[in-house]
C-alpha cells in the first residue's frame, strides 16, 4: 500500500534526480529517509528527506541559472537566491516541499538536498 509520504517522496526524489542529471556527473545519494518533524509531539508528523552530491559537475553555475532555474519555475517551483561568497545557493519550494541546490564557487561540487511537506504519521 502506497502512503501519502511514499508518493511525496517519489515526487521529490524524481525532481532532485532530474536536477542532478542536468549537471552531468554521477550523483551519490547522501540521505534518503523519513524524518520525525515535530519534536513537541514525536511520531505524529513525518517528512521525507533526500539528497545527492556531485563531486565534479560540468559548468554548474551556468547550468543552474540557464537550465535548472527556468525549467523548475515553469513547473511551479518558486526560486529564492541564498548565495554566499563561498557558494551559489538556490532554494526551490512548491506545495510545502523544498530543496536547495548548493554549488561550490571553488571546485564546482554540487549538493542537492530537500524534504517533502510534513504528513501525519
Amino acid at each position: 500500500m502506497t502512503t501519502e509520504l511514499d508518493r511525496l517522496a517519489g515526487e521529490l526524489t524524481g525532481v532532485i534526480d532530474s536536477v542532478a542529471a542536468v549537471f552531468g556527473s554521477p550523483a551519490d545519494p547522501t540521505v534518503n529517509s523519513e524524518l520525525d518533524v515535530d519534536p513537541t509531539n514525536p511520531g505524529h508528523l513525518r517528512c521525507w528527506q533526500y539528497g545527492v552530491r556531485l563531486e565534479q559537475a560540468g559548468e554548474p553555475e551556468r547550468r543552474l541559472t540557464e537550465e535548472v532555474l527556468p525549467t523548475l519555475e515553469q513547473h511551479g517551483w518558486q526560486a529564492h537566491d541564498r548565495s554566499t561568497p563561498r557558494e551559489l545557493i538556490a532554494r526551490f519550494s512548491r506545495e510545502g516541499a523544498d530543496f536547495t541546490v548548493h554549488v561550490a564557487r571553488a571546485g564546482h561540487a554540487v549538493a542537492i538536498i530537500g524534504s517533502t511537506r510534513p504528513v501525519p504519521a
